[in-house]
């Protein structure tokens, strides 16, 4: 039997044009290689799962291809690359700052930066969550990344820019990574159900999309989760009781009963929630976000800031037009 691969790790982008939502970083790094005018530092700052390490792994490898293409992605198929695709490439090298945040560490890294590359122009550190180092830690590498041999670059990648020392921070190129709109997480969902033979209802993928908060990586683990539970169907319904989502069929019908006035539908509604077992806080702040996408599409201009499946912006749309700008303020 084959083992199962996670998503996040099966449909790990492998070049700069498979990398969702980060449109403006890749092509300027591609651009640096492509004019050969590389940083010896850089650092990747950003929230989890937004592409930072990946895009690390890309560069670095795109960096030392041999065969380069027109459009600066690695060719896969030079030296270089293979053996960088096989996990043993001497060139490119990965220390996790959490586990080696000491002076002992470092030190030993600064011995490593001065052996020449094998294959290739370039020896590539990758340190990943470098905020973790410890602040002699930190004085410890200063000189290194300040001034080191030409065949060295760094690529640092963290989750807390602020924790960096600024004296490290004026030494980088510093790269801010956005987090992932839903419509792009979406589709990126898509392509994995596509890939997997698995139907998926557009409104369930975009309840995926909301909850992973622009972390794709946390979009495709919620996916592989719904699927172990619900097959190769995922539907919105599965989607909301496995998330435990409220269902924004409640906030329509809330909405509407204030409206019309009909107190004990409003009531009726509510307890229904509770009985379902959701708390009246989580109810309340989800209220609020329907009124305020509710006011959204009040007005033409501001329909595209509504991040919702075409189905359900016309519902809005329907129920917007009943709702006088006063009801959306007041309540």
């Amino acid at each position: 039997m084959e083992n199962f691969i996670v998503s996040a790790r099966k449909y790990r982008p492998a070049s700069f044009d498979m990398v969702v939502g980060q449109d403006t970083i890749t092509n300027t790094l591609k651009s640096a290689i492509k004019n050969n005018h590389l940083a010896h530092a850089y650092l990747f700052c950003g929230p989890r799962g937004v592409g930072k390490t990946t895009c690390a792994r890309i560069f670095a490898k795109t960096i030392n291809c041999i065969n380069l293409g027109e459009n600066a992605e690695a060719c896969d198929k030079c030296e270089s690359c293979l053996s960088f695709n096989s996990l043993r490439s001497f060139n490119i090298h990965e220390l996790d700052a959490a586990s080696n945040n000491k002076v002992e560490d470092i030190r030993s890294l600064n011995d490593q930066v001065r052996i020449p590359p094998q294959i290739g122009k370039y020896s590539i550190y990758i340190i990943d969550e470098v905020h973790m180092l410890s602040s002699s830690a930190f004085n410890a590498f200063l000189k290194t990344l300040e001034e080191p041999p030409s065949h060295a670059i760094f690529i640092l990648a963290t989750t807390e820019k602020h924790k960096i020392i600024p004296t490290i921070l004026s030494r980088c190129q510093i790269f801010d990574f956005n987090r992932i709109r839903i419509e792009d997480i979406v589709n990126r969902l898509m392509y994995v159900a596509k890939n997997e033979g698995i139907t998926a209802e557009e409104e369930a993928l975009h309840v995926i999309g909301q909850k992973a908060d622009g972390a794709l990586r946390d979009a495709l683990s919620i996916f592989d989760q719904i699927v172990s539970l619900c097959g190769k169907t995922v539907t919105y319904k599965d989607v909301i009781e496995n998330l435990n989502v409220l269902d924004y069929e409640y906030y329509f019908k809330t909405v509407d009963g204030s409206l019309s006035g009909d107190v004990s539908s409003v009531l009726l509604t509510f307890n229904e929630i509770l009985e379902k077992g959701f708390d009246g806080h989580n109810f309340i702040s989800g209220l609020n976000s329907h009124l305020r996408d509710l006011l959204v599409c009040k007005d033409e201009s501001t329909v595209k800031l509504l991040e919702a499946t075409p189905a359900v912006k016309q519902l809005y749309l329907k129920q917007t037009a009943k709702c006088p700008v006063d009801f959306l303020f007041k309540h």
